[in-house]
C-alpha cells in the first residue's frame, strides 16, 4: 500500500510541478500537508491518503488518466472532485442543503472526512489568501465544516477549525481569552494535583492503572459558552476537567466496571451533583462516544467536571470514530463498515445539540455574495439598498430593487446569510428622504443624505453669494455671533437651510440689514457709556480690549498700576470668557491674559511673581467672541465629521476652521476645530455634546 502512496504522489508531483499556492510555494506541499493531516492526525488508512493526491491533480488538469489506481481510491477521488465544483455562489443553497449535496456526492463517506482534512489544511494557513478569499472561507467553515466535523465526531479538528474563525472573526477577543487561559494555566495544575491526592491510595489498592490529565476547553467553546449563557470568561465553571484514563484491556464489560469503580472512589470523597451526571457509558452517543461525567466540589467549594473513560475510549473521543485505523491498524473489518453507515446516517440525519455546541453565525452580521461571488459582510436586517450602496454608492443611487436567488425584490426586502444578491438600477432613479426611515448601513445613510443636501448645498452657495454682495454694496458686516442669534430668533437650525432660503427668496436681505443696523446702534450706546463714566469722573478709560471685543469684556483689577497698557489674550492657551485667569505684564506687548490651567503658567507664576496680575472677568460677557481649539479624537467613520458640524451649529459658537487627518494605524480621525465662543460656559455644552457623540473617543481643549 505505500508504493500506492508513492505512486499517486509521483503523479501529482509531474501534474502539479509548475503551480503554485497564494503565498509563491509550490503547490504540492497543499496535498502534502493534507495527506499528514489524513494519516497522523485521523488514522485514515492508504487509500485515503493516495486519493488526497489524485484529487488534486485531476481537479487542476481533468485530462489525467488515473484509471490504473484501485476502484476504491477512484470512488473518493470522484466524490472530491464533485463536492470541489460545488460552489455556494453557483448553488445559492442554504448550508443544510449544502452538507446534503455533500452527502450525495459522498458514496464513501470517507469522501466528506478527507474534505474536512483539506479545509484544516487551508484554515492552518489562511494568512496567504486575500481578504474576500479568507472572509468566505472563514464562512464556509463556519456554517459547513465546523458542523460536518462536530456530527463526524472529530472533535480535535472542529476546535481547531473554531478557534482559527475565532482568531480572524474577533481578534480582540480571541486574544483576551487565551491570555487568561494562559494566564490560569498553573492555576488548574495545581488544583489538578489537590484533586488527586486523596485518591491515590484506593485506586492503587484497587490495582486501576490510569493517566490523569487537565482538558481544557477550546478557546472558541468558551466564547460559544460566554455568549450562549451571558457570563464573562470567570463565569464559565468548565474551563476545563479532570480526565480519568484507564489503561485496560479492550473487554467491553471490564472496561465500565473499572469506569463505574472509579467514580465510585470520586463521589466517596467528593460531593457530587447528580444533576450533572451525565451517562454516555451505559448509552453511548449516537456518534460512539462513550465517557462518564460528573460534576463535583473541591475542597475549597470549586465546582469541577470530572471525565472517567478507558484509553480506547479517549483515542476515539479525541479523533473520532476513524481512529478506529490508527488504534487497531484494520482496514474494512464489519466495525468499520458500520462507522461508515452511520456516518451518512449522522449527515442525512443532523442529531439534535445544544447551542453551546452546533456554531452559528453573529448575531450582528450577516454574509451576502455578489453573482461573482464576491462576499459582502452587512449589519443584521440590511436590505437590498444597503448591499446596493455597500458595492458602490453610485449603484445605490440608482437602485430601483435587485434579484436575490433569480427571484426579483423591491430595494426594502431584508437579506439574510448566503443570499446572492442582483442588483437592478435606472438612470432617472434618485434617493428619496424616506429611504432613510429604514435604511440601517452607515454608508447608505450618509450617501443619502449627501444626495439629498445637495441641492441644498448649491442653493445655500448661491445664497451665500447673495448675501456677501449685497453686504459689501451696503458696506456692512455680519459677524459670526450676530448670524447666530439671527438664525436663533428665526429657527433656523444651521446657515446651511438660511443660506438656502436667501437663494429661494424665502428670506428677505432687506430684514438682514434692518438686523444689523439695530446692532451697530446698541453697541454704540453701550461703547459711549462708560467714555461718559470716566470723563464724569476725571479718570482714563479702561484699557482697551483684543481687535474684534468690546471694552467691557474684561475687567483688569488693581490696573491704576498699569494705567495705559493695553491687554490682549494669550494665544498659547487662548482663554474665554468665564475661565480662570490671570494676567502676567509684559515688556512691550501689555498684559498678556492667560488661564489658570496654560501650559506656561506654572513657569511665570514661579520665576516672575512680580509680573503677575490679577483678573477677573465683568459679570456677564458682552457680544465679543473668543478663539479656542479643540482636539477631537473619534472612530474612522465618516459621519462623525458631519455630527460634530451639527453640534457646533446647535450653540452660540462659529466654526472657523475644521481640519481632519486620518491615522491608519490607530484607525482613528485627529480633528482640530477653531471655534469662536462668547464664553467657556457655552463652550462646556460643545465639549460635553461632542464627547457624548457615540463614535467620539476624546475631546481635548487646547
Amino acid at each position: 500500500m505505500e508504493n500506492l502512496v508513492e505512486n499517486a504522489r509521483k503523479l501529482a508531483l509531474e501534474v502539479l510541478g509548475a503551480e503554485q499556492r497564494w503565498d509563491g510555494t509550490p503547490f504540492i506541499t497543499h496535498p502534502d500537508n493534507v495527506a499528514r493531516i489524513v494519516e497522523d492526525e485521523i488514522g485514515l488508512p492508504a487509500a485515503c491518503v493516495a486519493a488526497v493526491y489524485l484529487h488534486e491533480a485531476t481537479r487542476v488538469h481533468p485530462e489525467v488518466n488515473i484509471s490504473a489506481f484501485p476502484q476504491d481510491v477512484l470512488t473518493l477521488v470522484d466524490g472530491l472532485n464533485k463536492i470541489s465544483t460545488i460552489k455556494p455562489k453557483d448553488t445559492r443553497l442554504e448550508a443544510e442543503n449544502y452538507k446534503r449535496l455533500i452527502v450525495q456526492y459522498s458514496k464513501d463517506p470517507r469522501v466528506i472526512v478527507l474534505k474536512i482534512a483539506d479545509r484544516l489544511e487551508v484554515m492552518r494557513g489562511l494568512q496567504m489568501f486575500p481578504k474576500t478569499s479568507r472572509d468566505q472561507k472563514l464562512l464556509e467553515t463556519l456554517m459547513l465544516y465546523m458542523p460536518l466535523a462536530h456530527q463526524l465526531g472529530l472533535y480535535n479538528i472542529n476546535n481547531e477549525l473554531g478557534n482559527i474563525w475565532f482568531r480572524y472573526a474577533d481578534p480582540e477577543q480571541y486574544r483576551a481569552i487565551t491570555n487568561k487561559l494562559k494566564a490560569t494555566e498553573k492555576d488548574r495544575e495545581q488544583i489538578m494535583a489537590e484533586f488527586i491526592e486523596p485518591l491515590k491510595k484506593k485506586l492503587s489498592d484497587a490495582g486501576i492503572v490510569y493517566k490523569l490529565k487537565v482538558r481544557t476547553k477550546s478557546a472558541y467553546s468558551i466564547y460559544r459558552k460566554m455568549q450562549a449563557q451571558k457570563v464573562p470568561f470567570e463565569g464559565v465553571y468548565d474551563v476545563f476537567a479532570i480526565r480519568f484514563i484507564i489503561d485496560c484491556e479492550d473487554d467491553p464489560k471490564l472496561e465500565k466496571d473499572l469506569c463505574w469503580k472509579v467514580f465510585s472512589y470520586v463521589t466517596e470523597e467528593y460531593e457530587s451533583d447528580t444533576k450533572r451526571l451525565r451517562d454516555w457509558l451505559t448509552t453511548p452517543r449516537p456518534n460512539g462516544y462513550e465517557s462518564l461525567h460528573i460534576t463535583v466540589k473541591n475542597k475549597s467549594g470549586q465546582a469541577l467536571e470530572v471525565q472517567i473513560r478507558t484509553r480506547r475510549m479517549d483515542i476515539e473521543a479525541e479523533s473520532g470514530n476513524a481512529a478506529h485505523w490508527a488504534y487497531k491498524g484494520i482496514r474494512h473489518e464489519a466495525s468499520i463498515d458500520r462507522w461508515l453507515q452511520s456516518v451518512r446516517d449522522a449527515l442525512e440525519h443532523p442529531l439534535d445539540a445544544s447551542p453551546e455546541e452546533v456554531p452559528t453565525p453573529p448575531d450582528k452580521e450577516i454574509f451576502v455574495f455578489t453573482p461573482s461571488g464576491e462576499l459582502r459582510i452587512l449589519p443584521a436586517g440590511a436590505s437590498v439598498l444597503d448591499f446596493a450602496f455597500n458595492i458602490h454608492s453610485g449603484l445605490g443611487c440608482h437602485c430601483t430593487g435587485g434579484r436575490v436567488g433569480g427571484k426579483a425584490v423591491p430595494i426594502r426586502e431584508k437579506l439574510k446569510t448566503g443570499d446572492v444578491v442582483e442588483i437592478l438600477t435606472r438612470k432617472d432613479q434618485r434617493p428619496s428622504r424616506d429611504w432613510l426611515g429604514w435604511i440601517v448601513t452607515s454608508k447608505a445613510r450618509t450617501k443619502i443624505k449627501q444626495e439629498l443636501d445637495a441641492a441644498e448645498r448649491k442653493a445655500a452657495a448661491d445664497g451665500r453669494e447673495i448675501l456677501g454682495r449685497r453686504l459689501r454694496n451696503w458696506k456692512l458686516e455680519l459677524p459670526d455671533e450676530w448670524m447666530m442669534e439671527y438664525l436663533k430668533a428665526r429657527k433656523y437650525p444651521s446657515i446651511l437651510p438660511f443660506m438656502a432660503a436667501i437663494s429661494r427668496e424665502e428670506v428677505d436681505v432687506n430684514d438682514i440689514k434692518a438686523f444689523i443696523l439695530q446692532k451697530q446702534n446698541a453697541q454704540q450706546e453701550r461703547s459711549a457709556q462708560p467714555q461718559l463714566q470716566a470723563d464724569a469722573a476725571g479718570e482714563a478709560p479702561a484699557p482697551r480690549g483684543y481687535a474684534g471685543t468690546t471694552t467691557d469684556d474684561i475687567l483688569v483689577i488693581n490696573a491704576k498700576n498699569v494705567k495705559g497698557l493695553d491687554y490682549k489674550m494669550s494665544k498659547c492657551c487662548n482663554p474665554v470668557f468665564g475661565d480662570d485667569v490671570f494676567g502676567f505684564v509684559t515688556r512691550t506687548e501689555g498684559i498678556k491674559i492667560h488661564r489658570i490651567s496654560c501650559p506656561n503658567a506654572a513657569q511665570l507664576i514661579e520665576r516672575f511673581p512680580y509680573r503677575i496680575q490679577k483678573v477677573v472677568w465683568q459679570e456677564t460677557p458682552s457680544a465679543g467672541g473668543f478663539q479656542c481649539t479643540l482636539a477631537v479624537t473619534a472612530e474612522l467613520d465618516h459621519p462623525v465629521l458631519s455630527a460634530i458640524m451639527d453640534v457646533t451649529g446647535m450653540f452660540k459658537v462659529s466654526m472657523r476652521s475644521f481640519n481632519v487627518k486620518e491615522n491608519l494605524r490607530s484607525g482613528t480621525y485627529e480633528i482640530t476645530i477653531r471655534l469662536l465662543v462668547p464664553s467657556s460656559a457655552e463652550l462646556d455644552k460643545v465639549i460635553s455634546q461632542v464627547s457624548n457623540l457615540r463614535q467620539v473617543i476624546k475631546v481635548k481643549r487646547i
